[in-house]
């Protein structure tokens, strides 16, 4: 039989007028080890359904008052219920009628007098099981509907940020065309008045200007894209020196500079008299600062005022900018600083902004192992964001003279020099800038022509474009290599990717120098002399 140590015991109601009776189903039933629940009464026996989750009902058909039809009847009819089986027990009313009238009243056995005890608890066991399995699978069901609207709601709430994820996406890609298209619009003007021969020189001197401020918009806009990719993926690695707050703070304010004063826009600094140091990379924490403060200028009606205050708390540098801005609704607070977030609509604002640039904050703060905060009262309340980290005793002695890279272009002899690309504007621009400068220059737009032409040109320095059809500048250059007149021959990659994996695999290929497309003039003519001379001894300056 089922132990009595049973922990998911029933209950049991024994209903009879008679005592003797009750004592008599007690001490069949009681080694089944279920809850035994006596009444001696219909009334009583309503008011313990009442107070008790019961499993089984055993009564007796003959009792004054409600006989055990009556009774059997009146439980159905409440919904608690509608599953308690009702066993009937008589000695007298045991012909067919009766047994067909206790089915109906809403009996589900029927058991005559004398007792059999073993038919009995046989008959109690099979339905205190089914009770038993039935609430089992009541609650099973409960708990699967419950995880099953735990999951709807889960994946309800995942549909929704995808949905947000996408609508971001999409506004990003409208936003990336539009800003794409703002420096190029000025660019193809001034390149269409570059070619009016009556254009006085002044003119093209500002067309020229315009071209040079755009381009270097657009590299400032790709380089955003490439650091939000390369920290997302954990490719940036920080130069971490001990650095002056001051000094961040400076070289921030003197790139962010002309758009404030573009914008008319007041700038009061409050620096603190101690020196505060940081342990960072002065370039990341540069950008750090000059976001926080180009978004200023951009977000504010001109003639407004930044504050930019810092100071030491504890054992962190806390840099402060605050702004009479447009201001930040409070629901965007709690996503400002994710990927793609624009805190207007396209309509309010004419420089929305690609919504990375306070993402790039965030990412690079925390890469330093500090916080970023902004607080704002809401629309056209002005916002302030509070930049924390950790600071360092200040070692005067220790810190790298920071100076700054000299903009001068170093002058070389005049070399034989290979220009391969695979985009003929670019070579031929190149090429020109080289031809310019007094070298001598020859082009080819694929890899097997450069081949071809490093053989009979015989070059001092070969400028190779990594991507090119036929063969791919890596080829170009392991097989330069191969040749021996190819030995002396100083081989620059010109590419489009510039991440450290990308400059270990030009490396690898055989080149002396790597240079990320668009290449700035400085930039270009300082890795043509360090090829030339690698000890770094410059013959003078040449203009640029």
């Amino acid at each position: 039989m089922t132990s009595a140590t049973r922990i998911d015991r029933v209950n049991i109601l024994l209903v009879d007028d008679q005592p003797s009776k009750l004592l008599t189903y007690e001490s069949i039933l009681g080694e089944l080890g279920e809850n035994l629940i006596k009444a001696s009464s219909a009334s009583e026996a309503l008011q313990c359904l009442l107070d008790n989750e019961i499993a089984v009902v055993l009564v007796d058909v003959c009792m004054p008052e409600l006989d055990g039809y009556e009774l059997a009847a009146m439980i159905r009819q409440h919904p608690r219920f509608q599953k308690t089986s009702i066993i009937f027990v008589s000695a007298i009313l045991m012909t067919d009628l009766d047994r067909l009238r206790g089915y109906e009243s809403g009996g589900v056995d029927y058991v005559p007098v004398p007792v059999v005890p073993e038919i009995l608890r046989a008959k109690v066991t099979i339905f205190a099981e089914l009770f038993r399995k039935t609430r089992a699978l009541e609650r099973l069901n409960a708990e699967l509907e419950a995880r099953v609207s735990e999951r709807t709601a889960a994946l309800e709430a995942t549909t929704q940020q995808l949905q947000e994820a996408n609508h971001r996406k999409d506004e990003f890609l409208a936003m990336l065309a539009h800003e794409l298209r703002n420096p190029l619009a000025p660019i193809r003007t001034a390149v269409q008045l570059l070619r009016l021969k009556e254009l006085a020189e002044p003119h093209r001197v500002r067309a020229r200007d315009v071209i040079e401020r755009q381009v270097e918009h657009l590299v400032n806009l790709i380089d955003d894209l490439l650091d939000v990719s390369r920290i997302t993926r954990g490719m940036i690695t920080l130069q971490l020196e001990p650095v002056l707050i001051g000094a961040i703070v400076a070289r921030a304010v003197e790139t962010a500079r002309p758009a404030i004063d573009a914008n008319r826009h007041a700038l009061e600094i409050d620096l603190p008299d101690e020196l505060i140091s940081v342990e960072g990379d002065k370039t990341r924490l540069v950008q750090v600062i000059a976001n926080v403060l180009h978004n200023a200028a951009k977000f504010m009606d001109p003639g407004g005022l930044i504050r930019l205050n810092v100071r030491r708390e504890g054992q962190h540098a806390v840099i402060k900018i605050a702004d009479t801005g447009i201001g930040i609704a409070p629901e965007l607070l709690p996503r400002i600083f994710e990927l793609f977030t624009q805190v207007h609509s396209k309509a309010e604002r004419a420089q929305g902004g690609l919504g990375i640039g306070l993402a790039l904050v965030r990412r690079l703060t925390e890469m330093h192992g500090g916080t970023v905060h902004v607080i704002s009262e809401g629309p056209g309340r002005g916002a302030e964001f509070t930049v924390r980290l950790p600071v360092m005793a200040p070692q005067l002695a220790s810190l790298p003279n920071q100076k700054r890279e000299s903009g001068a272009i170093p002058r070389i002899d005049p070399q034989r020099i290979l220009v391969a690309d695979d985009n003929h504007d670019a070579a031929e621009a190149l090429s020109l800038q080289l031809q310019l400068a007094g070298h001598e220059v020859r082009t080819a737009h694929d890899g097997v022509e450069a081949l071809a032409m490093a053989e009979t040109f015989e070059p001092d320095i070969v400028l190779l474009d990594l991507g090119m059809p036929k063969m791919d500048g890596y080829e170009v250059a392991r097989r330069v290599r191969m040749r021996p007149e190819g030995r002396r021959v100083k081989l620059i990659a010109l590419t489009g990717w510039g991440q450290q994996q990308d400059r270990d695999r030009t490396s690898a290929a055989g080149f002396d120098a790597h240079l990320v497309k668009p290449v700035a003039e400085a930039h270009l003519f300082r890795a043509l002399a360090t090829a030339v001379d690698p000890e770094g001894s410059a013959k003078g300056v040449q203009a640029g």
